[in-house]
């Protein structure tokens, strides 16, 4: 089995009425282990990366790892750009193989979050390559991004509906 797409692994949960896991891996190690754990589960996996994670280790590398991942087990695997903080690096992962991207602009203005979001959603969706998109934040760390909680700002949902 190859990588498959993220969308249509998704939609075909939420048909059956069940739940995909989505993991970080940060490395070989990280990666062989969840996939194990997934396909003695036999249960679908999203893989996913930080752009640390692909800064340390490479697109390439990381792309490489899940495909060898998918044709080794019989259950189906998606690969995904969590958090992305550019265009570039989106652009990139869809190259390398990824089926999935996520467009991080939530620490852009509204607007120009939206002009990114299109930019991402025209060029992979071309690649049939499945987007996600971030509105709004919460507190945490994640890679080198810090939200303070005075920055944390939760979803208006109508600014959702408008994003969407």
């Amino acid at each position: 089995m190859s990588l498959v797409n993220t969308k249509k692994m998704l939609e075909d949960a939420k048909k059956n009425k069940y739940a995909v896991g989505a993991f970080n891996v940060h490395n070989l190690e990280t990666l062989k282990a969840v996939v194990k754990a997934a396909a003695e589960m036999k249960s679908p996996l999203i893989l996913q990366t930080t752009p640390a994670t692909i800064k340390h280790a490479g697109e390439d590398y990381i792309a490489a790892m899940a495909k060898v991942a998918s044709e080794k087990y019989d259950i189906p695997i998606a690969l995904h750009l969590d958090h992305g903080n550019s265009f570039d690096l989106v652009v990139k992962c869809i190259r390398a193989g990824y089926t999935s991207v996520m467009i991080d602009g939530s620490m852009l203005s509204y607007e120009q979050n939206v002009e990114l979001t299109k930019k991402v959603v025209e060029v992979a969706h071309a690649a049939g390559v499945t987007v996600e998109a971030e509105l709004g934040s919460i507190v945490g760390v994640e890679d080198d991004m810090y939200v303070k909680e005075d920055k944390s700002v939760f979803t208006d949902p109508e600014m959702a509906a408008d994003f969407v």
